[in-house]
Parts: C-alpha cells; sequence; structure tokens
C-alpha cells in the first residue's frame, strides 16, 4: 500500500546534488506569508525528478527553531476541548478533508517541528492542512485541573477532537517521540479516520520497561533512565526546579544535560538547547513517563491497519534495535529504517532526511555523515 505522510511532489526546477552542493546557498529564512485563497484541488503531478536540495539543508542541525507561526503561514488558536486548553499552530488550508498532524514530544512543543517546516520549504515541498498542537502541560497548552485524566488515550482523543473541530474528517499523523507514542495510539483508536502513521524516534516497548524496573533494565537505556531519576528528583523541588534549570542555562550548562540526544551536540544551535530547557518540566516528564509505562502498547497497538512509516537516528539513545524488531511483530505493515548521523531529535537534526523517509521517497544521494 502506498502512502505519502507529509506532502505532495513538487513541480520546479531539477538541478543535480553535485550542482546544489557547488554552489553558495543562503540560509534560508522562511517569511510570513500573505494571506491566499483557497485553492482549487491539484491534479496529482506526473513522476518527475525532484529539485535538488540547497546544499545548506544537507548539513547536520542547518535550521533553529522559529517560534514564529506567522513565518509558516500559520495561525495560533487556543481552543477550549472536553480535555481542558490546548494551543494550536494550524493552517495552510486546502478543500483537503485529510490534515497532517505533527505531535511533539516530552521536553518540547510545536516549535522542534520548525527545521522540518524549513526544510520543506527550502526545498519547495508541500506540507499543506498543517495541525501542530502543543500536547496538554507542554508549550502554551496548560495541564488539564485533573491530572489524573490526562493519559495516552485521552491524549489520543484531544488530538482527534482538534483536528475535527478545525473541519477535518481524517488525517496523516506523524510523531517524534512521546508523540509518536500517541501517534500510534491514535492510529488504533481511530482506524477509519487515521491514514497513516509517520514515526521520528518514537519511544515504546524499551521505554516502558525503564519506567517499570529502571534498576533492572538501566543498562537497555541508561541515558533515559538516568535523565528521568534526574526528572524525579527535580519534581521534588517543585517552583524551585525552574529556577535551578534555568542556572543551568545560564552557567551554559544545560547542553550538558541534553547533549546525549543529539549526534553532535556541541554544534546544535543554542536556540535550540535553549528551547528544550524551557519544556524541561520535571513534573510533566515523569507524568508522560508513569502513563507511558502502564499503556498497553502490545494489545493496542495490534489493532492499527494503516501504514506505518517509522525513522530514528542511528545513535538514538532512546530507541533499540529490540524495539524496532517488537514494533514490526506487533504492527506487521511498520517499514523502518534509520537516518545515519542522527540521534533522538531527527527532525531537527537531518530534517530533509526524516522527509524524504516519510514521504517514502529513495535515500538522500548524500552520505550524510560526511557533512
Amino acid at each position: 500500500m502506498h502512502m505519502s505522510i507529509l506532502m505532495t511532489r513538487p513541480t520546479s526546477r531539477s538541478l543535480s546534488v553535485a550542482t546544489a552542493l557547488d554552489t553558495p546557498v543562503p540560509r534560508p529564512k522562511p517569511g510570513p506569508r500573505p494571506a491566499q485563497p483557497v485553492p482549487a484541488p491539484i491534479p496529482k503531478p506526473a513522476a518527475q525528478p525532484r529539485p535538488a536540495p540547497p546544499a545548506t539543508v544537507l548539513g547536520y542541525s542547518p535550521f533553529a527553531l522559529d517560534p514564529d507561526a506567522r513565518h509558516f503561514g500559520l495561525t495560533t488558536s487556543s481552543m477550549r476541548l472536553r480535555g481542558g486548553t490546548v494551543v494550536v499552530r494550524h493552517g495552510r488550508r486546502t478543500t483537503s478533508q485529510t490534515a497532517t498532524i505533527l505531535l511533539h514530544g516530552a521536553a518540547g512543543s510545536w516549535t522542534t517541528w520548525t527545521p522540518l517546516l524549513q526544510a520543506a520549504h527550502a526545498t519547495e515541498r508541500d506540507l499543506p492542512d498543517l495541525i501542530i498542537p502543543d500536547l496538554p502541560g507542554w508549550g502554551d497548552s496548560p495541564l488539564p485541573a485533573d491530572e489524573a485524566s490526562l493519559t495516552v488515550e485521552s491524549m489520543a482523543e484531544t488530538v482527534a477532537e482538534v483536528a475535527r473541530a478545525l473541519g477535518y474528517e481524517r488525517w496523516n499523523v506523524v510523531g517524534h517521540s512521546m508523540g509518536g507514542f500517541i501517534a500510534l495510539q491514535l492510529a488504533a483508536s481511530e482506524t477509519r479516520a487515521t491514514a497513516s502513521v509517520g514515526l521520528v524516534s518514537a519511544t515504546s516497548f524499551s521505554i516502558q520497561d525503564s519506567v517499570r524496573h529502571p534498576i533492572r533494565h538501566f543498562f537497555v537505556l541508561p541515558a533515559f533512565t538516568t535523565l528521568l531519576l534526574t526528572m524525579r528528583m527535580l519534581r521534588l523541588g517543585g517552583s524551585a526546579s525552574r529556577s535551578l534549570i534555568t542556572a543551568l542555562a545560564r552557567l551554559n550548562l544545560l547542553r550538558g544535560l541534553v547533549a546525549p540526544l543529539f549526534r553532535r551536540p556541541g554544534i546544535i544551535d543554542g536556540a535550540v538547547v535553549a528551547a528544550i530547557g524551557t519544556e524541561l518540566r520535571p513534573a510533566g516528564f515523569v507524568l508522560a513517563a508513569v502513563r507511558a509505562g502502564a499503556y498497553d502498547a502490545t494489545r493496542r497497538w495490534a489493532q492499527i491497519v494503516c501504514p506505518v512509516r517509522a525513522v530514528h537516528g542511528d545513535d538514538d539513545v532512546f530507541v533499540t534495535a529490540a524495539d524496532d524488531a517488537k514494533l514490526r511483530e506487533v504492527v506487521p505493515q511498520c517499514v523502518i529504517s534509520t537516518i545515519a548521523g542522527a540521534g533522538h531529535f531527527g527532525q531537527i537534526e537531518r530534517p530533509l532526511e526524516v522527509l524524504l523517509r516519510l514521504e517514502f521517497a529513495a535515500p538522500l544521494p548524500v552520505d550524510p555523515a560526511t557533512t
């Protein structure tokens, strides 16, 4: 079964990769897009060579995070739903009834997807009908008053409610880390409405084992278990934990804390490190981990019927080979691949490669390890 999770094929220029690499290309700066009338449906173009990506996009972590939704033609809305208030970035509306939903991970917000949006813009790829929520308790979305009601199932229900409130009946959903966990639950509970699932370093079975038995499984995912134990201790400090994280950022020590998440942490843009630090919420992180540990992934995900495409970095400290094998066993139609030269944040470290993998395109004809 064929799927194109993210975008339609571009129809413009055809340059060789060598030409692109030999030609200096300025750092892309997406600007505000003027309002456009709703276009008529565009016929699917005939297969043709894709435009070669600018050299900048081929590098490691080529873009900073951009918190201005207007730069991507998106609107920011605060939606009061049954599960609480959710802040959503959405737009690029067409006549399609199928949305593309991007779900961020723990210690993240909608902005962690902006490098991927910039890579799409730089290479003239379409990402229409976008919905990018800040999940409850992250970004601009507050935790619900009743934290006990916040589960993997309830967050998936909230995502579906957001999409339907915006007028969509179907969706392709892409999730990073914890967002991948929720994307899979959404596909399991909304089998008719979910057209496809894309996973970027989705947390799964090893994370669950580490949450349930942190000592016994410490050496399976030591980076995650250490981070979880750190978050548990910081949570005890209440509001003082935020002051400690702020102090770490001011002393330029935050990079060391998040270093295991990236393949090349030394060259990650400082704004990326600062943004992750801002979203490093101990209580929310621990709550998300506990909910994941209590979730019956094997039983739930076996109900998924749509195509599933999964990618993760070859240096991802939160995903193991055993996770890949078990995911294939539980979801037989899942296609899994690894991205060279990336850690846990592929959409930040190698955004174009993530785009190519999720749309079932041919692999990028450049070895990322050499750039």
